[in-house]
């Protein structure tokens, strides 16, 4: 027994001093928090499960591709040129939602006199050694924090290093009223000094109202963990918003009959964000190829498509371009109205927007 007591006090001792050397990690839920999430249909045995199956393991053979591909040199991984980046200035009218994205994942969404920052992932790698996880397309930050208006929320997808960011922590949470995120990534927050008062953890269609807005939690199909050993501690979401106008943002995921049953009981939208970008066929269970996002466009019921998860960092195989070159024809032919907005770039569902990659790639 004492044995057995000093092996786990050992253990919590190393666990600190790993923590303290790389905090980027996160801390993982501990199990107190995991007995609450009992109550969540998608936590079984430990771990959040999809409403599919799941599968993150690869067969060898796929695994001895990918590493083939990673080892060629593939034409067009990032851009020839430094990317376009608008300077952020502050909405003085308007009642439409404005939408500004800062590259990848990162938007702010302005509706109802709310200022709602999505996935702020602002730092130079999505990596835990940035010096291994490949840089940022544009080498300056792509906004200057003191440019933005109060933000009122910060919203997370889920914890994955391109869209939880430690540094990008760090420099928000003096900034921001609130944050929401998918159970299980307020421990990670938690861990980097946020105020758990001022967190709130949801459940796939849980909500929480503010100030007139109603946010909701909605599935998606992709998984979490900062390491190999926390590998679906946490919850992934996508998220509904509903004020005068409604916005759907997919998260990460894989395409799925998720997306019809959230327009079915969520939907109409007048604007979606989805991901298109970072795809592979050997990896479709988590991420969708772009004929994939617009048909996910199309199950929820949106007006006007953003396309997000592209034009910052080299997370796979394809040219950089090319998510929104093949979301684009796949537009015209089921006459869906795409809104390209460039790095910085504020725009509403009516904005007209230039093919601005074509000039930089």
């Amino acid at each position: 027994m004492k044995k057995t007591v000093a092996t786990l006090a050992g253990i919590g001792v190393l666990g600190a001093v790993f923590m303290a050397r790389y905090p980027l990690f996160g801390r993982r839920p501990s199990k107190a928090d995991q007995q609450q999430y009992t109550r969540s249909r998608q936590f079984s045995n430990g771990k959040f499960q999809n409403e599919l199956p799941f599968q993150l393991k690869m067969e060898w053979e796929t695994m001895k591709s990918i590493l083939k591909d990673y080892g060629r040199e593939l034409p067009s991984l990032k851009p020839v040129k430094p990317l376009p980046v608008v300077p952020f200035e502050r909405r003085t009218d308007g009642t439409e939602p404005r939408i500004t994205w800062f590259g990848h994942s990162a938007f702010l969404l302005e509706l109802d006199q709310q200022t709602i920052f999505f996935d702020p992932m602002l730092g130079r790698a999505p990596s835990p050694f940035p010096k291994l996880g490949g840089g940022r397309f544009q080498t300056t930050a792509p906004v200057d924090l003191d440019s933005l208006p109060p933000i009122d929320l910060v919203i997370y997808s889920h914890d994955h290093y391109d869209h939880l960011d430690y540094h990008s922590i760090l420099a928000l949470k003096d900034r921001v009223g609130r944050f929401i995120v998918p159970l299980g990534v307020a421990s990670r927050l938690k861990g980097w000094g946020v105020d758990p008062d001022r967190i709130t953890e949801l459940d796939w269609h849980e909500s929480v109202e503010t100030n007139g807005l109603r946010l909701t939690a909605t599935p998606a199909r992709h998984y979490s963990g900062r390491n190999g050993l926390d590998q679906f501690s946490t919850l992934w979401a996508s998220w509904v918003i509903e004020g005068s106008k409604k916005v759907f943002f997919s998260g990460d995921s894989g395409y799925g009959p998720h997306f019809k049953a959230i327009g079915e009981q969520y939907g109409p939208f007048d604007v979606t964000i989805m991901e298109c970008g970072q795809y592979d066929t050997r990896w479709s269970s988590s991420h969708m190829l772009p004929e994939q996002t617009l048909a996910a466009h199309l199950d929820v019921k949106g007006d006007v498509l953003i396309p997000v998860h592209w034009s910052a960092f080299t997370l796979a195989f394809h040219p950089w371009y090319e998510p929104v070159e093949r979301l684009l024809k796949e537009a015209v032919k089921h006459e869906v109205s795409v809104v390209t907005p460039m790095i910085g770039e504020s725009v509403t569902a009516a904005s007209e927007t230039r093919r601005w990659w074509r000039e930089v790639r």
